[in-house]
């Protein structure tokens, strides 16, 4: 293997190269730590870094390991940062609030866990939205994330620091959350592919509950499709500590690159549901040349009626993030001043589950069961469902977020991101695919394609076809500062 920078390398390909001991572990952690230290203060993707001395020397550890031809797995002496949802031990675990600032991690989560077991360093954590909310990061303990293409506009979020880290190549893969297209919207919005996995298939712990509170999940974010599969496996498998959790054991997921399996393939293309979601200029049409590239292979991409009410939808949707999002806000509640320290966002959903009911919240769960019950009939007709990722293109980083949308106001912090509530609410596995730049070349663009539930491997496959078909936009990077780039 031929190289000159590893940063370059995605991480399968980084993975190999480790194992063929052509660049010690050392190698690979110096090399990623110059870029962190030369690109991370204009970015500020990368949060909590612990000092080098300690990951050289743990990178040491690795090389020793290979050298008496041991390996702890795929992800062997490369560097990983964990979202700063997720609990890595001797890191803060501050979701991004002040009031946590000091809450280091005394174990790891099951996150870091399942990906230090193959193999990886934990160096940092990424930078989020204060508790997660709004696809949007930026919060008063760690600042704003840029964009990695116009650090001027904004990440996307809440994984908005993976993305941005996964992007400049800060990180050869990221781990993130999504409740709200939290993956899906930063990979969009940074061109890198974020799959939000079914429900169940990546199990979050430690957690409070582990019945209820299943519309967020942990999931993989990569440069290709390879890598994204790959962290999947890792990330994936039932915890018997998670009783939801799926059972079935995670495979490779490695599906053959072959864009043939295209033909015949249904895609219902969704777009703006009919009209009622706003979308801004460019958006849908970008989308619908992405389809094209599959449909050029023989999918047949048929527009279509939602075939469900998105109004009511909506409704249901806001009792039970307001439902879910209240308990964690309310723990910190209890703490003197706390309610001045804490983003207006956060206390909006927590005041609002005040005024619901035990009824109310059965009352949304049984709309959201008759919802269910319609994307599965969509889908018993259709292999996937395809719809924008993100109704705008990134928004000033100064913004908290947009008020209107193509002259549409904005009811909620939150009402922006509607378009990705479909697959959280029913479960379904989502995969966002990069689908090309707004006409300023600066603002990367996403389409999004929901599986059947538990169907990630057929996502993955599509998407690996995809990357054949869209090499030459994929092969596109993002600018670095000094290097012409902002």
């Amino acid at each position: 293997m031929s190289f000159t920078d590893p940063t370059d390398l995605d991480a399968d390909a980084l993975s190999r190269a480790i194992h063929a001991r052509e660049i010690s572990c050392r190698e690979v952690m110096q090399a990623y730590l110059a870029r962190i230290h030369r690109l991370n203060p204009r970015f500020n993707a990368i949060v909590s870094l612990a000092p080098d001395d300690a990951l050289l020397h743990q990178a040491d550890e690795r090389d020793a390991e290979l050298a008496r031809g041991a390996s702890l797995g795929w992800l062997h002496g490369i560097p990983q940062a964990i979202k700063d949802t997720g609990q890595a031990a001797g890191f803060p675990t501050t979701y991004g609030c002040s009031l946590l600032k000091d809450a280091v991690a005394t174990r790891d989560g099951l996150m870091a866990t399942r990906m230090k077991a193959a193999g990886c360093i934990v160096i940092a954590k990424t930078n989020m939205p204060e508790f997660g909310l709004g696809s949007h990061t930026f919060n008063e303990l760690f600042g704003a994330t840029g964009n990695a293409w116009d650090p001027a506009v904004s990440a996307g979020g809440s994984s908005g620091g993976a993305a941005v880290a996964l992007a400049q190549r800060l990180l050869p893969v990221a781990d993130g959350s999504d409740f709200m297209g939290s993956l899906r919207n930063p990979a969009a919005w940074n061109h890198v592919f974020g799959l939000r996995p079914s429900q169940g298939r990546v199990p979050f712990w430690p957690a409070a509950d582990t019945w209820v509170d299943q519309l967020g999940t942990e999931g993989p974010m990569a440069r290709s499709v390879r890598d994204l599969g790959r962290l999947l496996a890792i990330q994936a498998g039932h915890d018997p500590r998670v009783p939801l959790s799926i059972a079935e054991a995670p495979g490779a997921w490695q599906p053959p690159q072959a864009p043939a399996k295209l033909r015949g393939l249904r895609i219902a293309w969704l777009g703006d549901l009919g009209g009622y979601l706003p979308m801004e200029p460019g958006i849908l049409p970008l989308c619908e040349q992405a389809l094209q590239r599959l449909a050029a292979e023989g999918a047949l991409v048929e527009p279509l009626a939602p075939g469900f009410d998105p109004a009511i939808v909506w409704k249901a949707w806001r009792v039970w993030r307001h439902a879910l999002v209240a308990p964690k806000v309310a723990r910190l509640l209890a703490q003197p001043g706390a309610r001045e320290r804490i983003k207006p966002e956060a206390l909006w959903e927590h005041d609002e589950a005040q005024r619901l009911s035990c009824q109310d919240f059965m009352q949304a769960s049984a709309r959201r069961s008759a919802f269910h019950a319609q994307l599965l009939e969509l889908l018993g007709r259709y292999d996937l469902l395809a719809l924008p990722v993100t109704q705008v293109w990134p928004f000033p980083v100064a913004e908290r977020w947009p008020k209107t949308v193509a002259g549409r106001e904005m009811d909620s912090y939150h009402r922006w991101m509607e378009v990705t509530i479909y697959a959280s609410f029913a479960g379904l596995p989502a995969l966002s695919l990069p689908a090309g730049f707004h006409a300023n070349g600066r603002w990367p663009m996403g389409l999004q394609l929901l599986g059947r539930p538990q169907g990630e491997a057929a996502l993955l496959g599509v998407a690996a076809a995809y990357e054949v078909l869209a090499a030459e936009l994929l092969a596109r990077r993002p600018p670095e500062p000094g290097n012409g780039g902002p």
